[in-house]
């Protein structure tokens, strides 16, 4: 009888965590997903979303050199991106092999091996990633609008290092540029603003 208890418990939250799993609306989750874009980009960029279902789609055609993410509804708190086209290759790969169930390691070797043969194309000049996040207290599921954001932003420069480009491996102080991955294809400047 216990056994039987335990089994419905079970069943009656992983209904409970489905159910609390809501998809916005594609208008919302475009609204939200472009604000970590700059302003003159948002309108045209192409914005990557959530079907009813759950499953991840294009939302909107871009007709810009810009492309969005909209937050993932199965997380906690708000979390969007956008970026520069060209690093669509690059991001489009990350989630094909983490659709696949590889561990962040095996992503970074096999993107690593794949540029390095030539199969898997990055920039060829510094390309931008803009990444936008708050808490879900902040943020109207009505409007898209979230409050109170934190924007942090990240500088693909694959294959530089601290010697080509001055920058340290860790900031000093917040806001301080500083280069992550350095010598590797996913070689980045990461920037993190001071937080209020």
């Amino acid at each position: 009888m216990k056994r039987i208890f335990f089994s419905l418990a079970i069943l009656c939250f992983a209904f409970q965590v489905e159910a609390q799993t809501v998809i916005s609306p594609e208008d919302i989750q475009i609204k939200t997903a472009v604000l970590a874009a700059p302003s003159d980009k948002q309108a045209a960029a192409k914005v990557y979303g959530y079907a009813p279902d759950g499953s991840f789609k294009i939302l909107r055609n871009g007709t810009n050199d810009f492309v969005c993410i909209a937050d993932d509804p199965t997380k906690k708190d708000i979390n969007v991106a956008c970026y520069h086209a060209d690093l669509e290759p690059f991001m489009e790969r990350g989630r094909t092999l983490n659709k696949e169930g590889k561990t962040q390691k095996e992503i970074f070797d096999i993107r690593e091996e794949e540029v390095k043969s030539k199969k898997l194309l990055m920039p060829k000049q510094p390309a931008t990633l803009y990444s936008f996040s708050g808490s879900a207290e902040n943020y109207d599921p009505k409007t898209g609008v979230l409050k109170d954001g934190y924007m942090r932003y990240v500088v693909y420069i694959p294959y530089a290092t601290s010697e080509t480009t001055g920058l340290p491996l860790k900031p000093d102080v917040p806001g301080m540029p500083w280069i992550m991955d350095p010598g590797t294809h996913r070689a980045h400047i990461m920037i993190n603003p001071a937080k209020k």
